[in-house]
């Protein structure tokens, strides 16, 4: 069995596979503060609540943008498993052309996202990735990653205007029935869920004036199932894509 684990910001994913099928995807909190040992325990309490044993993992991938961690969830996972462990960094295969200014300043969950762009579905594609930041980048037919917008996240955003503003509630993260809000939690829905879609739907036309009709666009990300349902655009949600590719990563480097 293969594990992956992508380290974000707000949260840390995690997927179990054996061969091709993902047969467990859990989440958990980034927490800074915790040591080695600590995270061993959460991992351990995963393995245990999907009746995993850790003897079965005969290897593990991890991207991360937390580097402050990296190091502590690598020796954890080690603990556990014993299995070898591969860190996206530089120098990794990943089969992308990185078509940036500077190919090493690629985030390692952009680069996870794109391989498992390519591995799934037909190419060129655009991906949308709905976390703690709003990102969205493209990837060529000849598997060229050829650039992102990033944007704040919509939960950054949110807390932004409710923190400054005194008489704003905090508020579900659901579609208001229309744009036009008639009262504050349905305006604040429609700014935040319609109004992210808005500019996911512009900034990919903007994409293809420049780049040219993609095959496919794919939202994944923590809140890509509330964003990309109202998007005008067709977009498929895939909140695995980044487990994917970094299973295929793994597979290019043993």
């Amino acid at each position: 069995m293969l594990l992956t684990i992508d380290i974000g910001n707000t949260n840390i994913d995690m997927g179990i596979f054996s061969g091709d099928e993902l047969k467990v995807s859990a989440r958990f909190a980034t927490e800074k503060q915790k040591t080695d040992d600590q995270f061993a325990v959460d991992f351990t309490n995963i393995f245990s609540l999907y009746k995993i044993s850790p003897e079965n993992i005969s290897g593990a991938v991890i991207s991360s943008v937390v580097p402050e961690i990296t190091a502590h969830i690598k020796s954890a996972v080690e603990k556990l498993t014993g299995s070898r462990v591969i860190v996206i960094m530089p120098g990794v295969k990943t089969g992308l052309n990185i078509l940036i200014d500077n190919p090493a300043q690629l985030g390692a969950d952009l680069a996870a996202g794109a391989v498992g762009a390519a591995e799934e579905y037909p190419l060129p594609a655009f991906v949308i990735d709905l976390g703690t930041a709003t990102k969205i980048y493209a990837v060529d037919e000849q598997k060229g990653f050829r650039g992102c917008m990033i944007a704040p996240g919509v939960a950054i955003s949110l807390k932004a205007l409710t923190d400054v503003s005194s008489l704003l509630p905090t508020i579900s993260l659901e579609p208001p029935k229309k744009a036009c809000g008639t009262n504050s939690v349905e305006s604040m829905q429609s700014g935040t869920i319609l109004g992210t879609a808005a500019m996911i739907d512009g900034l990919l036309d903007r994409f293809e004036e420049e780049l040219g009709e993609p095959a496919s666009i794919i939202a994944t990300g923590g809140l890509s199932s509330f964003i990309a349902p109202v998007c005008r655009h067709s977009v498929k949600c895939d909140g695995s894509l980044v487990l994917k590719g970094l299973k295929a990563i793994y597979r290019k480097n043993n």
